[in-house]
């Protein structure tokens, strides 16, 4: 194998990473910690944490690699989406370890929500809310976000006002689906995959038979994919897409 050099395109350097070359990850660190950089100030809240989300992906993409996991192609979009990851990950962590005397933020009348978080969440939201049919981004639009009642909107739609309600479910539904999904890490094994492409519409009770039972059968012997269900589960009782509704058609 032809050992790359600095002006080797990013999958060679991939290849050369799974290969056990080091300094080929190195080429790659200079070549997007830029990138990396600027994207982890959009993500933090506090900018002396920017190095350190920086150095725990970079350290996390590296260590997929070796172990023969991680992208072929599109090393950045890959390092950009596990950032995103490790920051939400980070997040949660945090506001659990938290240590403070003040109190009085976590009354029930007043609660706290961490400025990074929410700021992931809501590029989240507006993913999946881009990910809709126009139809269904149509009604959720003006029933969600601009609070119009089914009967206000029937009209304008050429629908009943009792379809304008169904058609609403549904968009929310798969909404809420698409939300749960942008928290999930893209695996490697095939069936971990498919069960990571699903795990929004499992947890929605979306499934068809046939793929519930495909769902159940996986889920069993997969230790990581029953980590993947016990997150989103949880992220799904604790952020709703609803409440970042207004932010949705944007970008984030």
């Amino acid at each position: 194998m032809t050992m790359p050099d600095n002006d080797s395109p990013d999958t060679d350097l991939l290849a050369a990473v799974r290969a056990g070359d080091t300094a080929a990850y190195g080429t790659l660190y200079e070549r997007h910690r830029g990138a990396a950089r600027q994207l982890a100030y959009g993500l933090v809240s506090d900018p002396a944490d920017v190095d350190d989300l920086v150095a725990e992906t970079f350290a996390k993409v590296f260590a997929s690699l070796r172990a023969g996991r991680g992208p072929l192609v599109a090393f950045r979009a890959y390092l950009h989406t596990t950032m995103r990851h490790v920051c939400y990950h980070r997040a949660r962590r945090d506001r659990r370890l938290e240590f403070t005397d003040d109190l009085s933020r976590y009354d029930e009348g007043q609660p706290y929500t961490d400025p990074a978080l929410d700021r992931l969440e809501r590029t989240y939201a507006a993913a999946a809310f881009r990910q809709l049919p126009e139809r269904w981004r149509d009604v959720l639009w003006q029933t969600a976000v601009e609070g119009n009642s089914p009967a206000e909107i029937a009209g304008t739609l050429g629908m009943t006002p009792n379809a304008v309600a169904v058609l609403a479910h549904r968009a929310r539904e798969g909404l809420r689906s698409l939300y749960l999904q942008q928290h999930v890490t893209t695996a490697e094994h095939p069936e971990c995959r498919w069960t990571g492409d699903r795990l929004g519409a499992h947890l929605r009770g979306r499934l068809a038979p046939r793929d519930n039972n495909r769902m159940r059968v996986h889920l069993r012997w997969c230790g990581e994919c029953r980590k993947r269900v016990a997150e989103i589960a949880e992220i799904s009782e604790i952020h709703p897409p609803y409440r970042q509704r207004h932010h949705a058609g944007s970008g984030g």
